[in-house]
């Protein structure tokens, strides 16, 4: 079922991986980001269970006779297998008796609200797989000159040059990776980053667990989450934010939901905080990092566009971290890796970790770029190095600061890597 015009992936590879060593894969991710379409190359045969005009019909048959669903080639896709709960245990029985891999596709954009009738964790069964909007390499706007794999495996040097200036970058966080922004003429692929917060206040966000929600309140948070993107703020901080820039706020408990429900849709993806081993006893701050799965969220949310961010380079800088935070999280992703951040209780932090299922990581600092911001970055990078307990962990496999802009990649003579994100793959 493989489209012509289907633009790679990063996550094909690990679909392909996946399904050889499992019964089922769920790709979860948010709406539009491309996960059908990613399935659908590798299925021989699907199932839409929102099929127009056929949803009510196909949620009944999947609670009466799920195995009508299942029948065909494998593997077969269940495109929003949410929609129907019930199939899990089905696609799990199958799984068990089949004595084969690679059986079933399911695609969700929302964790299922209702789980209460499903009896199987589908441990050993299923293998998940995260989507995200497209990076910047899987969009065409990078070289993919510089790998993070290579980086891992222990490069010496980088080389790279950038075609991106300030204000093309400005353009691409606020179009994001929508694959149908990407496929559109610029003049109009901002529109779909607009239309995506729209649909996350009017309808999408029900779908996360069928409470009615205020579309005005849904749009409050979400700019308020925009104007905290990479901050470790509370509920408490949120709510006053709220109050600070509308007329009122939500209480803290329903915020609290509110959040649940945006992460339940795969809209809010906060970041876990890394807990290094230390020479000293330093406290090491444990709340979650706030980020959007893409910018273009966030700047769609407080209505601003590309000529805004030039003419702010502090919100620029902010929004372009929750940019290379999710590129950084789809290559991590295909490195068997998880990105964190990291900050102690002295105020130093380090933008991104990220650390490979082997134990080994890579530090990175975020800066739009220019020669004070750099050394800025790098500087913070070698201090963090030299606070970490090398006798119980091992060394950083890379130290980088990637950047916004820049001319070319290169190397510092202090070893920290210096990579615009207009050069970085996985």
């Amino acid at each position: 079922m493989k489209n012509k015009s289907y633009k790679p992936r990063v996550a094909d590879r690990t679909l392909e991986r996946k399904l050889r060593g499992k019964g089922a894969v769920l790709i979860e991710g948010a709406k539009w980001c491309g996960k059908t379409t990613t399935a659908e190359q590798m299925a021989r045969s699907v199932f839409y269970m929102s099929e127009m005009g056929k949803r009510e019909q196909n949620i009944q048959m999947a609670r009466m006779n799920p195995a009508f669903i299942l029948k065909g080639d494998h593997p077969r896709l269940i495109d929003e297998w949410q929609e129907a709960p019930e199939l899990w245990d089905a696609i799990r029985w199958e799984a068990d008796h089949a004595g084969e891999f690679g059986l079933y596709i399911l695609t969700g954009s929302a964790v299922p609200a209702d789980m209460s009738n499903v009896s199987h964790t589908g441990t050993g069964r299923f293998a998940w797989l995260r989507m995200r909007p497209m990076s910047l390499w899987e969009s065409g706007d990078s070289t993919g000159e510089v790998s993070l794999s290579q980086l891992f495996d222990g490069a010496e040097m980088v080389e790279g040059r950038c075609a991106q200036d300030l204000e093309r970058m400005a353009f691409l966080l606020c179009r994001g990776g929508w694959p149908q922004a990407v496929n559109s003429d610029d003049d109009i692929a901002l529109d779909q980053s607009f239309d995506y917060v729209d649909a996350v206040a009017k309808r999408d966000i029900q779908a996360a667990d069928g409470v009615t929600r205020d579309p005005e309140m849904v749009r409050r948070l979400l700019r308020s989450y925009a104007r905290l993107q990479g901050s470790m703020s509370s509920i408490g901080t949120i709510r006053s934010d709220i109050l600070a820039n509308e007329t009122n706020a939500l209480t803290e408990e329903t915020i609290g939901l509110y959040i649940k429900a945006l992460k339940n849709i795969f809209v809010v993806e906060d970041s876990l905080a890394w807990n290094p081993n230390l020479r000293s006893k330093t406290a090491i701050r444990s709340s979650d990092t706030r980020y959007f799965t893409d910018p273009s969220i966030a700047t769609a949310a407080l209505g601003i566009g590309p000529k805004d961010l030039v003419n702010d380079l502090d919100t620029f800088g902010l929004l372009f971290e929750t940019l290379c935070v999710r590129d950084l999280r789809v290559f991590a992703d295909a490195l068997n890796g998880t990105v964190y951040h990291y900050r102690d209780k002295n105020g130093l932090e380090c933008d991104a970790v990220v650390h490979l299922r082997d134990g080994r990581y890579g530090l990175v600092e975020v800066k739009l770029g220019g020669d004070n911001l750099i050394a800025s970055g790098a500087a913070t990078l070698t201090q963090l190095a030299s606070k970490l307990d090398y006798t119980t962990m091992k060394r950083p496999s890379f130290m980088m600061v990637l950047t916004a802009v820049g001319p070319y990649a290169y190397k510092r003579d202090d070893g920290v890597f210096v990579v615009p994100i207009g050069c970085l793959r996985d």
